[in-house]
């Protein structure tokens, strides 16, 4: 038996065996990740621990370390999940047949679904600030899909149908300009400014029905966010198409 043979037994380097490691170190980091949201829902963001989470799968925390060295690297894992999977939903929503207002709606209904169903997953990205935690530039690029979809549908708007953003005071004409060279030079500075002041708009609208500001005041949400959502676009320059009802 030569040496070669020897090591593709016994030497555990071969694709099977390696494929096996990266399967077990997926569902172990999975089981982790699981756990840390078990803890932001019962505890909240401030209080997640890795020894807690280690305790609660029976590691030790030295094993743990292995995959997340620190709570700020297990934080900005469940971040950027967040940020990803509402992101997903909010392209997926992008996608709806009809007029931009239509598409638009549609997206702005999906963050909302989404958050509705993810309540503490939104609260670590749009709550409050984590004491202690700054997030890496590994979380921009996640952060920036549902703003990006927007404005994919307002690009679509300004090159199809039209816009009609409002006007821009000229003491805003500087800013302005500024923020259509970092987020959209392909758009109007006007167009631009109410996109981000729509976005803004919309994770406010949010927030005050996940965290419980409607309770009492808002008994058809549906409805409500649905009005407030085609409101939001029409006053940002999104109109729907020659025909369509808005």
């Amino acid at each position: 038996m030569n040496s070669e043979h020897r090591t593709g037994r016994s030497g555990g380097t071969g694709p099977a065996v390696r494929g096996a490691r990266e399967r077990a170190r997926g569902e172990i980091t999975a089981a982790i990740k699981a756990e840390a949201r078990r803890q932001l829902a019962a505890d909240g963001a401030a209080r997640l621990s890795l020894r807690a989470v280690a305790r609660e799968l029976g590691m030790v925390s030295s094993a743990l370390y292995r995959y997340f060295p620190s709570r700020d690297d297990l934080l900005t894992a469940l971040i950027v999940d967040a940020y990803d999977s509402v992101g997903a939903a909010a392209e997926k929503a992008a996608g709806t047949d009809g007029d931009p207002l239509t598409r638009w709606v549609a997206v702005c209904a999906a963050v909302r679904a989404w958050a509705l169903g993810h309540p503490h997953e939104y609260a670590l990205i749009y709550g409050s600030p984590v004491p202690g935690y700054a997030a890496p530039q590994t979380t921009v690029a996640p952060a920036s899909r549902v703003g990006l979809a927007l404005v994919g549908i307002a690009s679509d708007a300004h090159r199809g149908p039209g816009t009609a953003p409002p006007e821009l005071p000229e003491e805003m004409r500087p800013e302005a300009g500024r923020m259509a060279a970092d987020l959209a030079p392909e758009l109007p500075p006007e167009l631009v400014v109410s996109l981000v002041a729509a976005w803004s708009q919309l994770f406010g609208l949010i927030s005050f029905e996940v965290f419980g500001q409607f309770h009492r005041i808002v008994e058809d949400r549906d409805a409500f966010f649905a009005q407030a959502a085609a409101r939001i676009g029409r006053e940002a320059g999104i109109a729907p198409s020659a025909g369509a009802r808005g």
